[in-house]
């Protein structure tokens, strides 16, 4: 095995060309992350349950178990110099337990701290960034006080898990306090959940910072569209002001400075209609938003990722040209090939899963624009994505 030089707090000086980067979870960032290191010359190993995923279709070798299964992660991690996370819901203390056969960059505060959105918005609050006001609600009646203070409307989240939506319950009305209520009486319990007040929001964005653990960079802030809960596409960069631009950057530095951050930490946000910057989630890993940076930047985020969690330095990206990201789902996938004949501008993107399904993501395309505002519209005008409207 490729040796090493001198490691500290779970992170490598610099992993050199050659080693070997297990990552857990085997969808498309782990494929993409996969690909970049493979240009890096680094050798890739992924566990994930399903045989032949997205990742293990251009990795070394796949251990093919649960993402929980301790036995697996410890076969990863010896076969392995580092270890790296596609999404969030991985097992912190499985990677605890075997730090000592190989390194974990982005260590595990980082994982727990995102893991649980009360935790999340403290650590937040805690380093200066504002977010949506919120409570914790572990009960019903807990639930009833923390609206008195937060007021409809209101989003019920689960403290863990969800994506997507999943796990979200908006209340408008005391008609939707009920329901929650009743769900609770028949037996469907309450779990340890986060109250989060609306936030009248001009639209929703996002920025990406990287880090190497003591050096921290990130791409510009990109404008963000969701219908049914999904990402449906992405404007880079946002039109914002000078102030607003310049406070996502310093919130994300500060944020990855407070994390010391090695990898990519996306950052979700709403821009309000009078230019307040507000927090919204944190993902430490590459973002869907994020997809855009593969053809419009001087590098992409799986790029900075994976020399993040090396140990190589970073430069800061540049924006090369306006671009447009689109997700392709499921039921996009046949209309969308139909007519790649007729659209050479478009980057296609496609994740080889094996099974198609409604609103699963299977790709996206990107599209490289000097009038984002045009592409945003031919690219509707396709009618590929007629359902989403």
């Amino acid at each position: 095995m490729p040796s090493l030089s001198e490691e500290t707090n779970g992170r490598v000086e610099r992993l050199m060309p050659g080693a070997t980067i297990g990552i857990i979870g085997g969808g498309q960032l782990g494929r993409m992350m996969a690909l970049s290191a493979r240009y890096m010359g680094f050798r890739i190993g992924v566990l994930d349950p399903t045989p032949d995923c997205p990742t293990a279709q251009v990795a070394d070798f796949q251990v093919t178990a649960e993402y929980d299964d301790i036995t697996a992660i410890r076969e990863l991690a010896e076969k392995s110099d580092v270890l790296t996370y596609e999404f969030e819901n991985v097992n912190a203390d499985a990677i605890d337990k075997v730090r000592s056969l190989a390194a974990a960059p982005q260590g595990t505060d980082l994982l727990r701290v995102t893991q649980d959105r009360v935790n999340e918005k403290q650590f937040i609050n805690d380093h200066g960034t504002p977010t949506a006001p919120w409570k914790a609600v572990n009960s019903v009646e807990e639930l009833d006080s923390a609206l008195d203070e937060i007021h409809y409307p209101a989003v019920l989240k689960t403290r863990s898990g969800g994506y997507d939506g999943h796990g979200q319950t908006v209340l408008k009305s005391d008609a939707d306090l009920e329901k929650v209520r009743a769900r609770a009486d028949r037996g469907g319990g309450f779990p340890p959940s986060i109250l989060e007040g609306f936030v009248d929001f001009a639209f929703e964005a996002s920025i990406l910072v990287a880090g190497n653990g003591k050096d921290y960079v990130t791409f510009p802030i990109v404008r963000n569209e969701h219908r049914n809960n999904i990402l449906h596409m992405t404007i880079a960069p946002a039109e914002v002001s000078e102030a607003v631009a310049k406070e996502a950057h310093e919130l994300a530095l500060r944020l990855a400075q407070g994390f010391e951050l090695a990898g990519i930490l996306a950052i979700e946000l709403f821009v309000t209609k009078d230019e307040r910057v507000i927090v919204n989630e944190l993902a430490p890993r590459p973002h869907n938003s994020g997809h855009y940076t593969i053809e419009a930047c001087s590098f992409d985020q799986f790029d900075a990722h994976i020399r993040g969690i090396a140990g190589w330095p970073l430069e800061q990206p540049e924006l090369l040209k306006p671009a447009v990201m689109v997700n392709v789902l499921g039921q996009h996938v046949a209309p969308t090939r139909a007519l790649i004949a007729e659209h050479p501008e478009w980057s296609m993107h496609d994740y080889c899963k094996a099974e198609v399904r409604h609103d699963r993501k299977m790709g996206h395309i990107t599209v490289l624009t000097n009038d984002t505002k045009q592409t945003v519209a031919d690219l509707e005008q396709t009618g590929c994505w007629d359902d989403l409207k």
